[in-house]
């Protein structure tokens, strides 16, 4: 089975710094939803791992979270493309809970759903806490330079072998290759 493994606010859509609270605030990176279309005929499983400690937080509800992937589901199936699965953390930082990126659980619940290996699965983000998550469990780290991307190469101490493309059209590009 093919996997990719992509992080949500700054890969897909934009991000904010007061978080995305609202499906109208969910607005995708240009290129973002073709991406995942041709990820998808590629015959790739698309799974999307996130922190959403806006739950946990207080600053919306789960059925506003779902309303959010509702139109990420949509945007990306007028696209021609399938995310197959969304895991999300919805603890807040201070809840130092195991499935919080950087620490894996997130990526570890994907490997069982998927009864899979992560070793050497792309997987995308924008912060170092992607990365780091991703080889935790011996995922192919790839950062892209939209949401916290530039800031996050700027800042440095990338995990070795760390893949850079400037948005996630361009990364699939090179994982299609």
């Amino acid at each position: 089975m093919k996997l990719v493994i992509l992080d949500r606010d700054g890969v897909i859509n934009h991000d904010s710094p007061s978080y995305i609270k609202s499906p109208d605030e969910w607005i995708p990176i240009a290129g973002s939803m073709e991406a995942i279309a041709l990820l998808t005929q590629a015959g790739y499983q698309v799974a999307v791992a996130t922190n959403q400690s806006g739950v946990g937080r207080g600053l919306f509800e789960m059925a506003t979270l779902n309303a959010i992937h509702d139109k990420m589901h949509r945007a990306v199936g007028q696209a021609g493309g399938r995310i197959d699965a969304v895991f999300y953390c919805p603890h807040a930082q201070e809840a130092n809970c195991g499935c919080r990126k950087p620490k894996p659980g997130l990526y570890e619940e994907i490997a069982q759903r998927y009864s899979v290996s992560l070793k050497d699965v792309p997987s995308i983000g924008d912060a170092l806490r992607d990365l780091q998550a991703a080889v935790a469990v011996g995922a192919q780290p790839i950062l892209v330079l939209t949401g916290k991307g530039r800031q996050t190469q700027r800042e440095g101490g990338l995990p070795p072998g760390t893949r850079v493309h400037a948005d996630l059209a361009a990364a699939v590009k090179s994982l299609l290759k």
